[in-house]
């Protein structure tokens, strides 16, 4: 059955690459970030511990969310690590670093979510898909707050 929401084919699949772009991004830091939850240790481990397990959970709802967009464009969402991997502008890590280091390295992902998000944005407004630019709209707030919350800690 054709999909008739007044956004041609065209259009919805060039928004759904960006999306899964952002949905690979978001997946890629929800892994960074339960990780560091994990792993984090020093003088702020009880106020980081708890900070990135409330990060992580939005980040986990916020990749539902997106792939629930993705799939309301009628294309498919990415699902895997190794298509994850291809799409995501966060670079992987592998170590424990410390404290500081996890958050300049959180900082960073979130900076490339935002980045991430408006790249879609303007594809979204473009095609007046505005369920999509009010969701990365969304996505962007979330993501500058976390980055200036988790920045000030570096000060």
């Amino acid at each position: 059955m054709a999909v008739d929401i007044g956004i041609g084919k065209k259009s919805r699949e060039a928004i759904a690459k960006s999306l899964s772009a952002l949905l690979a991004d978001t997946y890629s830091l929800y892994l960074k970030t339960h990780g560091f939850h994990w792993n984090v240790t020093g003088p702020m481990f009880n106020t980081l511990h708890l900070m990135f397990e409330t990060q992580y959970n939005e980040l986990w709802t916020a990749a539902d969310i997106i792939a629930e967009r993705i799939r309301a464009l009628d294309v498919y969402a990415p699902g895997s690590y190794s298509q994850f991997g291809k799409l995501t502008s966060i670079d992987e890590e592998t170590g424990v670093p410390d404290w500081k280091g996890m958050v300049q390295q959180l900082v960073d992902g979130h900076e490339a979510c935002v980045r991430t998000a408006r790249s879609t944005f303007k594809l979204a407004d473009k095609a007046d898909d505005q369920p999509t630019a009010d969701l990365v709209t969304q996505r962007m707030e979330y993501h500058e707050k976390t980055a200036w919350m988790l920045r000030s800690l570096l000060k």
